[in-house]
């Protein structure tokens, strides 16, 4: 990864061993993104919320951005940011907040006026109906800080869509409860019962797989691996359950113009303004 112009130009960046903790964006992206913000990034204040490594912010500051704050969460990904900082000498412009890029903390560190917001959250928080609220709710407090010329610019997957009629609660993460739904099959999976698990199999409770059982009784006297084989030709032959259908969600927002989206292969980057009085 690397700064694409500016001050820094061609300036390679730190990146994390495993690509899948971050998600940076493409070059070609950053190129495009920052052509569309030619102009706006000289002595602007910057946002840059699930930041990374600091390839948006930094590209920003690279840019003749006058200050950026960047939110992250991750305490690794963070120590790779404030090294990239360091590297470049940009610390004077630069800001690290390590916290969530959806609490008021990062609201209350925002710089004022804000010239240009980034938010790229996770996707599957934006594909989750529950994550998606908030997150637009952050971005809409975000575009209420812009400056009459500023921009606030979400990523997410493209196309973008929710299930229609699919439950917008969060898990519940309560050990107990959970228990307390399950079947009484899985409750048993773990108790010392070798010869029941010997003739069992299926699948994780929540998990879209079939669940083939073969109890004792039907495999005494019985061929078993042929019987299972049998189980497993009678599930493949079973219809499979239909899926939910999709709509595309409502990018629109109430106190902003836009967006103006941009897409590129997988993915959608939404351009916005704030709305004047």
């Amino acid at each position: 990864m690397r700064i694409i112009a500016g001050e820094y130009r061609s300036r390679r960046l730190h990146t994390p061993k495993d690509a899948s903790v971050t998600r940076p964006i493409p070059d070609r992206v950053k190129v495009s993104l920052f052509g569309l913000l030619r102009g706006n990034c000289e002595g602007a204040n910057v946002f840059d919320g699930f930041a990374g490594t600091g390839a948006i912010g930094l590209e920003a500051v690279s840019r003749g951005a006058a200050r950026c704050v960047f939110v992250e969460k991750d305490k690794q990904i963070v120590r790779i940011l404030e090294r990239n900082i360091a590297d470049l000498g940009a610390g004077d412009r630069c800001e690290v907040v390590q916290g969530d890029a959806l609490g008021p903390g990062a609201l209350s560190r925002c710089p004022r006026p804000l010239d240009l917001a980034f938010l790229d959250p996770p996707y599957p928080l934006v594909l989750d109906p529950a994550g998606w609220i908030r997150v637009r709710t952050q971005f809409m407090r975000l575009i209420d800080l812009l400056s009459d010329g500023g921009f606030a610019i979400l990523r997410t997957p493209w196309p973008f869509t929710h299930e229609i009629g699919g439950d917008t609660a969060p898990p519940d993460a309560s050990p107990e409860r959970s228990a307390e739904r399950r079947p009484e099959r899985y409750q048993d999976r773990r108790a010392d019962r070798r010869s029941e698990r010997r003739s069992r199999r299926s699948a994780r409770p929540g998990s879209d797989e079939e669940v083939i059982e073969v109890t004792l009784d039907d495999a005494r006297g019985e061929d078993l691996e042929a019987l299972l084989a049998e189980k497993l030709e009678e599930a493949e032959d079973a219809p499979a359950a239909p899926a939910r259908p999709r709509a595309p969600v409502d990018l629109t927002l109430p106190n902003a113009v836009g967006p103006e989206t941009h897409v590129y292969h997988a993915m959608g980057v939404h351009l916005y303004m704030r709305k004047r009085a």
